[in-house]
């Protein structure tokens, strides 16, 4: 193993992510101040790495997946993963995040009416205008001030920019552009399902590693610090309506290649493309999931998953299907076996076919 791999893809915590050399001078972001660590990974991370954390390490990406990951953590730049539906692309940021204890991965899933304001901040300006109008109705409704209780109004006016900050939440693009000392982990999954600007519309933020607030922005010369929620639920503080990086994030873009994308995207990010997995790689997936003996116990069931004509799409999730209900369902004798084998297919039925 190379000396210069940061993420060395063995599936096992390490301290790799302190030994990460300083960033180009093009790429060094100067954000502050530090916001506190992120929680450690949650559950939708360890589905995806498999049931028992021991059970990690069976996820090997092959060389070129290394070396590709590792590009992007040295030049700070993002890394768009293609590849067919299952083969593990959106692996790569659970599992990047898991070996260098980078926490919680923040998940951003693209659809067709997805924009870049959704990945940044949501500000709820109709909520904070109704909380006004019912404090502000309480003492017309006859209501003492002791029955009323505490006026949220007043109380917002004590909070720096009136209360704003309780009405904006940081999405998870904008979480990831904190400033911290060390990377988080964003996946943005299946971009290529976005509206035709979304990918236009990233290339100031990736390129900056900031963004700005017009709402927080407008009260600067008041309120220069404002306290707003993050995509994890914490409370941060965002100064002068700007949020700048220090560490550029590792962030994660995923297309299934439905659609290309402009030359101004690509050059920002590092391309990396996963083939459909081979026997060996299955393998290694199963045990994963099933534990040590299960990829040769269900080597009949891998093989027919592999048996494909040309062209035909299939994604990992069908071969976990067919053998977990293999697993469960517990059939021994001949009928149950010719049971097995027709439900196995048509779990595995191609994806490209609907009869």
């Amino acid at each position: 193993m190379s000396d210069w791999l940061i993420y060395r893809g063995a599936g096992a915590p390490h301290d790799g992510i302190e030994h990460l050399p300083p960033p180009p001078p093009w790429r060094d972001f100067d954000g502050g101040p530090f916001v506190a660590p992120p929680a450690a990974l949650d559950p939708s991370s360890e589905r995806r790495l498999g049931v028992q954390h021991r059970e990690a390490s069976h996820h090997r990406p092959g060389e070129t997946e290394r070396e590709l990951v590792n590009a992007a953590l040295y030049l700070r730049r993002p890394l768009l993963v293609t590849g067919a539906p299952g083969s593990g692309k959106s692996t790569l940021a659970h599992s990047v995040a898991y070996e260098l204890g980078l926490g919680r991965v923040l998940g951003w899933p693209v659809v067709s009416r997805s924009t870049l304001r959704d990945g940044l901040y949501d500000y709820d300006a109709i909520g904070r205008l109704q909380d006004l109008q019912i404090a502000r109705a309480a003492p017309a409704a006859g209501e003492s001030a002791v029955a009323a209780g505490p006026d949220p109004a007043d109380e917002s006016a004590d909070e720096p920019g009136g209360g704003i900050g309780r009405y904006i939440r940081l999405g998870p693009l904008g979480t990831a552009l904190l400033p911290a000392a060390r990377p988080r982990v964003l996946l943005v999954d299946e971009l290529d399902k976005s509206d035709i600007d979304l990918p236009n519309d990233l290339l100031n933020v990736l390129e900056e590693g900031e963004f700005r607030i017009p709402e927080l922005e407008r009260l600067a010369g008041s309120a220069p610090e404002v306290e707003v929620l993050s995509d994890d639920g914490a409370r941060v503080t965002v100064r002068d309506g700007r949020v700048r990086c220090h560490a550029f994030p590792f962030i994660v873009l995923t297309s299934n290649g439905e659609r290309d994308f402009p030359a101004p995207l690509l050059r920002r990010c590092i391309h990396l493309h996963i083939p459909v997995p081979d026997k060996e790689r299955l393998a290694a997936m199963v045990r994963a999931h099933f534990g040590e003996g299960a990829a040769e116990r269900y080597e009949a069931v891998i093989d027919r998953f592999l048996d494909r004509e040309p062209g035909d799409v299939r994604a990992v999730d069908q071969l976990f299907n067919a053998i977990h209900l293999t697993q469960r369902a517990g059939w021994t004798d001949e009928d149950e076996e010719e049971t097995r084998r027709r439900l196995t297919a048509e779990l595995m039925r191609p994806l490209d076919r609907t009869r």
